[in-house]
């Protein structure tokens, strides 16, 4: 084995220090990247040292792929892997056909990892994959979180995704593969210009010999990474001197707030917006950027489902009424993927916004303090249509409502991504 080839395996390897997990997971989609990870991994534990599980998934996009899932099956035979195809079959042809199976990938792969009590499920992102995320991100004149690259590990339905060849780029992975004789597939969509990945691909070929490679690139998402952690940090120290959280809301003393930095101030509201919505991805900068010139003018407005409103001295972030009018659950359910409601035993109930309506049906609401939009966006319990409790507007009636994972969660999410 060439030294470069050794050192690949040393450098994957280190990256599970010196106890690495009992069960490892691999997402193998069979095209180069995946393929060498499968390999690599193969190869740099001690025999018996960790339990190897692979998985791939066939979108049943192209007719080749289910030939491509049968290569990786054998090639994981010939290493003593275990491999699994899993099938995606959820499309209704509706919407981003690339974000519909990304998102139908992870779900899979995460679901498949949890049966098998896996716990690490490693994936083949490369520099160059860092590289291309950058420059799209770069195009779309996003700010120092945007650019930061992608991590090393992250959590997704309580599965680590690793990505441990963040190092290496798609050349040398691909003469890794040639030096020992395997092969890999080639999807035809990595060569489809009507996919802005594609573009970025090519724009960086073009580029190299200016000297922006996709190492360079990848290097410099690395120095905004830390960059983003040094921000975070401050803005999670500035939040603990600025934020109360109220009933699940997030209030500003607006006096603190006008002072912080542009940059940590923006970071607060969109930490906040987030957590309040449970939105999957943020909002744009532009939006979020006239939202933050509202927050400091005073002024109410509305973004990503909530709302943002002042009273006196404070500003509170809440979730906005129109955006869970609909949500009625059974009361042992979560309402809002916020809320957990217990209390009486009153039959044929459900949780429900409280709204105008039963704001009225409960004339001590003005004693919690807060404002009228905050409560009428708040859990409610209703028994057709009659109030039963409304614990966050001052009706408990025997009822308690508690976040689900607690008010500490918002300032913890500061610091994670």
């Amino acid at each position: 084995m060439s030294a470069t080839n050794t050192n690949i395996l040393s450098c994957v390897r280190a990256q599970f220090h010196a106890s690495p997990p009992a069960r490892l997971g691999i997402a193998v989609s069979g095209g180069g990247d995946s393929t060498a990870l499968l390999h690599v991994l193969a190869h740099c534990f001690d025999p018996g040292q960790v339990e190897i599980f692979a998985a791939t998934v066939d979108h049943g996009l192209r007719s080749e792929s289910a030939d491509e899932a049968r290569q990786v099956a054998a090639l994981a035979k010939t290493l003593g892997v275990q491999h699994e195809t899993l099938k995606w079959q959820g499309w209704d042809g509706k919407g981003n056909l690339q974000d519909q199976a990304r998102r139908a990938r992870y779900r899979l792969l995460t679901e498949w990892a949890k049966s098998k009590s896996i716990t690490i499920l490693a994936v083949g992102h490369t520099a160059d994959d860092q590289a291309e995320t950058f420059l799209m991100r770069l195009i779309r004149s996003s700010g120092v979180t945007g650019l930061a690259a992608m991590a090393t590990r992250r959590t997704q339905d309580g599965i680590t995704i690793f990505r441990p060849l963040l190092g290496n780029t798609r050349a040398e992975l691909r003469d890794y593969l040639r030096d020992n004789g395997i092969a890999w597939s080639d999807d035809p969509s990595n060569d489809d210009l009507r996919f802005d990945r594609i573009k970025a691909r090519r724009a960086l070929e073009i580029l190299e010999p200016l000297g922006l490679t996709a190492q360079g690139l990848a290097d410099v998402a690395h120095n905004m990474k830390q960059a983003r952690e040094a921000l975070d940090w401050y803005s999670f120290l500035a939040a603990r001197e600025t934020v109360a959280i109220v009933g699940g809301d997030v209030v500003l003393d607006m006096h603190k707030f006008r002072t912080l930095p542009d940059e940590i101030a923006r970071r607060l509201l969109l930490r906040a917006l987030m957590w309040i919505s449970g939105a999957e991805y943020a909002p744009r900068r532009a939006p979020l950027n006239t939202a933050l010139e509202a927050v400091r003018a005073g002024n109410p407005t509305t973004l990503c489902g909530c709302r943002i409103l002042r009273q006196g001295g404070r500003i509170w972030i809440c979730r906005e009424y129109n955006a869970v009018r609909r949500c009625h659950v059974r009361c042992d359910q979560i309402w809002d993927r916020r809320w957990r409601m217990s209390g009486g035993g009153f039959p044929g109930c459900e949780l429900r916004p409280l709204g105008q309506r039963g704001l009225m049906m409960n004339p001590h609401w003005r004693e919690t303090g807060s404002p009228n939009a905050v409560l009428a966006a708040s859990p409610s319990v209703w028994r057709g249509d009659d109030l039963v409790a409304a614990p966050l507007a001052g009706l408990a009636n025997g009822w308690t409502a508690e976040l689900v994972g607690g008010s500490e969660e918002f300032f913890a999410s500061l610091l994670s991504h």
